[in-house]
C-alpha cells in the first residue's frame, strides 16, 4: 500500500495571509528581484525556501519588462493561484511540482517572519508557481520528443511570461490556466472521471488468483470480492437483491461481467478467466496512473484538433472522425506489432489512392519477402508482384524466374518488389496518404477477418481501416464531383488513381489506454506498447531528477459540503494527499 503525505490550508490563516503579507514596493525589495534575476541571468540557481525557481527565462523577461517590480499584490490573485496550484492534481500533475508545500506552509506562519527580501523571494516563488502550472497545462510536463520532464516555461506557442502578465491584469488567473488546458470535451470528461476514481482510494484490492476459470452457474469464493469491485467500479448495483447468493455466478453478475470486459477491450464473453481477472485486480491507483498518461498526451495534442479531423487511438485500436465537432464515422483499425510500432504523431490527410500499388519498403523486402519466395517459387505469381530492376524511371521489369533468390541477402539486393492493383494487394483497394517521416497511412487490407480480434496489433507500422470506403465517401463528400458510386466505379475498373482531397483534413495517431465513451464509460485497455510506464516514470519526476514523487490526490473541499449557516471564513480545511 502507498504511503500518504498530507498538508492543509487553513482558510481563515490564508485569509489573514493573503491580505496583509505584501505591503506596498520598497526599494529594498526591488532590489531583491533585481539581484534574484541577475543571478538566474548568470546562470546561478536561486532556491526559496529550499525551492528551486525553475522558469528562469521566462522570469527574467516577466520582472525585466514590469521594472522588477512586485506583481502579486492583490490578495485574491495569489488565492486563486494557491488554489489552483491544489487542484493540479486534477489534471494529473503533481501540486508540490509548483511549491505546494511552501506556499501552503506560509498560512501557518506569523507575518513578522517576512522581511522585504523575504517578499521579493515570496513573490518570485508565485511567478514562477504560475509559469511552470501553466507551460504544463499548454503543453505538458514531458517532452513528447525525448520523453523527459521539461522545466524551462518555454513553450514552442507561447511567450508565457506573457501570458502571466496578461492573467495579472485581468485578474483571473483560473481562468487563464483553464483556458490552456486541452479545450476538447473528451480531456473534460476524464478529470472527472478521475475525480471519481479518486474515491476509490483506500479500499482493500488484494490480488485474486486468476485460476480456475469461473462460467455462469458456477460457484466461487472469490465472487463476494469479485461482486465488491465491480460496484466500487460502477459496473454493478452496489445494493444487491437479499435473495441473492453471494458466491454464485448468476443474476446481474451475468449482465455485469460482461459490461466490464467491454470496457477493458476484452472478449465480452462472461467468462472470468487470466485476463478478466488481471482487469479486476487493477487497483484503482494503477488506473489513475493510466488516466494521468492519457491527460498528458492530450497536452501534447495542437489546441484544436480542427472542425473535422480523423482520430486514431493506437491503444484502442480504433479510428473515429469527427465532423463540425460531431462525431460521425467510427471503425476499428489494426495497428503496428509491438516491435514494429505505430508512431504518434498528427498531419493532415491530403489525397486517396484507388486501386494502389504496394512498393515494398526495402526492409520488408529483405526480412519478410525474401524468405517466402525462397520456400514458395509461386509465391511472387500468386500475389500477382512484379519485380524489377533498378529504382525509378531507369528500373526494368525482370523475370523472378531468372534470379537466384538464394543468393540475395540484406547487402545483396538491387530488386524492387511491386504489388500489383488487386483482390490481394496488401494495401487493399483504397489508401489515404498524408506524407510523412515514418512512412505510415492509412489503407484497406484483403485481411479482414482480423477485425474480428479484440488484441489487433498485427501490421508492420501502417493502419488498416475496417470497411475504408466508408471513410473515403465521409472525405471525398465535399467535392461535388463525388460520390459512393463514382467510387464503386472506379474501384471496379481496377486502374491506380489518385484522387486530392479538396481540402486536407487533420488526421491525429495517438496512444491512449484511457478514455471516457460517447456514453460516459471509463474504457481501459492494455498498454499494448508498453509506453505508459516510462511516461509516469517522467510525470512523477522531481525538479531534481531524483526519485519518485507518488500519485497525486486532490480530496474535495469540505467547506463546499458545509451548511448554510456556517460562515466559509470558518477554519475549515481543503487537503492535499498523496498516494
Amino acid at each position: 500500500m502507498h504511503g500518504t503525505r498530507r498538508f492543509s490550508l487553513t482558510t481563515a490563516l490564508i485569509a489573514a495571509l493573503l491580505s496583509s503579507l505584501w505591503l506596498p514596493p520598497c526599494s529594498a525589495a526591488d532590489e531583491a528581484i533585481v539581484q534574484r534575476i541577475e543571478a538566474l541571468d548568470a546562470g546561478f540557481p536561486v532556491k526559496v525556501l529550499g525551492d528551486r525557481l525553475m522558469a528562469e527565462t521566462a522570469l527574467s523577461a516577466f520582472y525585466g519588462a514590469r521594472g522588477y517590480q512586485p506583481a502579486w499584490h492583490p490578495p485574491e490573485l495569489r488565492r486563486q493561484l494557491i488554489n489552483a496550484v491544489e487542484r493540479a492534481s486534477d489534471d494529473g500533475l503533481n501540486p508540490a511540482d509548483y511549491h505546494a508545500e511552501i506556499l501552503s506552509e506560509l498560512s501557518l506562519r506569523p507575518m513578522s517572519d517576512f522581511s522585504n527580501e523575504l517578499k521579493a523571494d515570496l513573490d518570485l516563488l508565485f511567478s514562477d508557481a504560475f509559469l511552470m502550472l501553466s507551460s504544463h497545462m499548454l503543453e505538458g510536463k514531458v517532452n513528447p520528443q525525448t520523453v523527459h520532464a521539461e522545466w524551462t516555461a518555454n513553450r514552442r506557442h507561447r511567450a508565457m511570461e506573457s501570458v502571466l502578465a496578461e492573467s495579472l491584469a485581468s485578474g483571473d488567473i483560473v481562468g487563464t490556466l483553464n483556458a490552456l488546458r486541452p479545450a476538447d470535451p473528451a480531456y473534460r470528461k476524464l478529470m472527472t472521471a478521475r475525480r471519481e476514481l479518486t474515491l476509490r482510494l483506500g479500499q482493500p484490492w488484494s490480488q485474486l488468483a486468476s485460476q480456475p476459470v469461473i462460467r455462469p452457474g458456477d460457484r466461487d469464493d472469490r465472487l463476494p470480492e469479485i461482486r465488491r469491485r465491480l460496484s466500487a467500479l460502477g459496473d454493478l448495483d452496489a445494493q444487491p437483491a437479499a435473495s441473492e447468493d453471494p458466491v454464485l455466478y448468476d443474476g446481474p453478475l451475468e449482465g455485469a461481467i460482461p459490461k466490464f470486459q467491454a470496457r477493458h477491450g476484452l472478449e465480452p464473453d462472461g467468462l472470468i478467466g487470466r485476463d478478466t481477472f488481471r482487469a479486476l485486480n487493477l487497483m484503482p491507483v494503477e488506473r489513475l496512473r493510466q488516466i494521468d498518461a492519457t491527460l498528458e498526451r492530450w497536452r501534447w495534442l495542437p489546441e484544436s484538433l480542427g472542425d473535422t479531423y480523423v482520430l486514431v487511438n493506437i491503444a484502442g485500436y480504433e479510428l473515429t472522425m469527427v465532423e463540425n465537432r460531431e462525431e460521425v464515422l467510427r471503425k476499428r483499425v489494426i495497428v503496428g506489432q509491438p516491435f514494429r510500432q505505430t508512431p504518434v504523431f498528427s498531419d493532415h490527410i491530403r489525397y486517396l489512392v484507388f486501386n494502389p500499388t504496394w512498393t515494398i519498403p526495402r526492409n520488408l523486402m529483405i526480412r519478410d519477402q525474401l524468405p517466402q519466395i525462397i520456400r514458395d517459387p509461386g509465391y511472387l505469381s500468386r500475389l500477382n508482384i512484379s519485380v524489377y530492376r533498378g529504382w525509378g524511371a531507369d528500373r526494368v521489369q525482370v523475370d523472378p524466374a531468372d534470379i537466384d533468390w538464394q543468393s540475395l541477402h540484406r547487402n545483396n539486393f538491387p530488386y524492387q518488389l511491386v504489388q500489383e492493383p488487386g483482390p490481394q494487394n496488401a494495401l487493399g483497394q483504397v489508401k489515404f496518404m498524408f506524407p510523412n517521416q515514418y512512412d505510415v497511412y492509412l489503407h484497406d487490407t484483403p485481411g479482414r477477418g482480423l477485425f474480428g480480434r479484440t488484441d489487433r496489433s498485427f501490421s508492420s507500422g501502417c493502419i488498416r481501416v475496417e470497411q475504408p470506403f466508408d471513410l473515403a465517401d465521409r472525405l471525398l463528400a465535399a467535392s461535388p464531383d463525388w460520390n459512393r458510386g463514382r467510387i464503386d466505379k472506379l474501384v471496379a475498373e481496377s486502374k491506380p488513381q489518385t484522387v486530392m482531397l479538396p481540402r486536407p483534413v487533420p488526421i491525429h495517431i495517438q496512444y491512449w489506454t484511457s478514455w471516457v465513451d460517447g456514453e460516459g464509460r471509463l474504457q481501459f485497455r492494455n498498454d499494448v506498447y508498453n509506453r505508459d510506464a516510462r511516461l509516469i516514470t517522467q510525470l512523477r519526476q522531481p525538479v531534481s531528477g531524483d526519485g519518485q514523487r507518488l500519485t497525486p490526490v486532490a480530496a474535495p473541499d469540505i467547506s463546499a459540503n458545509l451548511p448554510s449557516t456556517v460562515p466559509r471564513e470558518q477554519p475549515t480545511k481543503a487537503r492535499l494527499t498523496i498516494f
